[in-house]
Formats: structure tokens, sequence, C-alpha cells
């Protein structure tokens, strides 16, 4: 590769949408490079076009009426290809249950009861 950056989707191109590994990372401007293995974030995973649709859906708002007028195609379309990226994209848990050291310094404090860190501790039934 040649020392000019090349965008995600040259990358992409490049790949043909096999996966792959980056192994050093550069800082820009400070001269500071990491090298080790990082995976890509999952939106720069996906394929070129599925990386325009996803960010002409949040500039949209999520309004699929708007996304219909920009592709040009029907309800069903947009629908179809929403469903299809979002398999693509593992879901970020953003309220992971407590630690149980947290369960338990909660209990001790008296912040819960004794059946509801047992309940904690068991989590979802």
């Amino acid at each position: 590769m040649t020392e000019q950056a090349m965008d995600w989707q040259e990358i992409t191109n490049l790949t043909r949408g096999q996966p792959f590994v980056v192994e050093r990372v550069r800082l820009a401007g400070s001269g500071v490079a990491i090298e080790g293995e990082f995976e890509l974030p999952q939106l720069a995973q996906l394929s070129v076009e599925d990386q325009v649709f996803v960010t002409a859906f949040v500039r949209c708002h999520g309004s699929i009426k708007q996304m219909e007028r920009i592709f040009g195609v029907s309800y069903p379309t947009i629908k179809a290809r929403l469903n299809r990226v979002a398999q693509m994209l593992d879901f970020v848990e953003t309220d992971p249950a407590p630690s149980r050291a947290e369960v338990i310094d909660r209990l001790r404090r008296g912040e819960i009861t004794a059946q509801q860190a047992l309940s904690e501790l068991e989590g979802p039934t």
C-alpha cells in the first residue's frame, strides 16, 4: 500500500467484502503508532452501499418516507434493506446487568433487600 491514506471505500473495494484486520494505527500529526490486531467497528464492516444507506437513514432521522424519495424505491424495499442491515449488526447492550460485586455492595449498604439481591443475581427469567 502507498503512503497516501486510503479511505474506507477503497479498502472495502480492495478486500471485496472479505473480513480483514487492521494491524497498525497511526495518530495523525503526532507520529505515534500503535501496532496490534484491531477489529473494525461494525459500521465500517458494512459494504460501501450499506454505509451510504445507513448514513442517509440517520440524516433523514429515520424517516422511511424520505428514504423512499432519496433512493426512489418503495416502503417495502427500504424496510427489507433496513432489516437486512440490522441483521448484520450486533446490538450493543446499553444497560448491562449489574455485577455480583455491585449487587452485594448495594445489599451491604441497605439499598436493596436480600430478596431483591437474589432476584438481580439470578437475572431475567
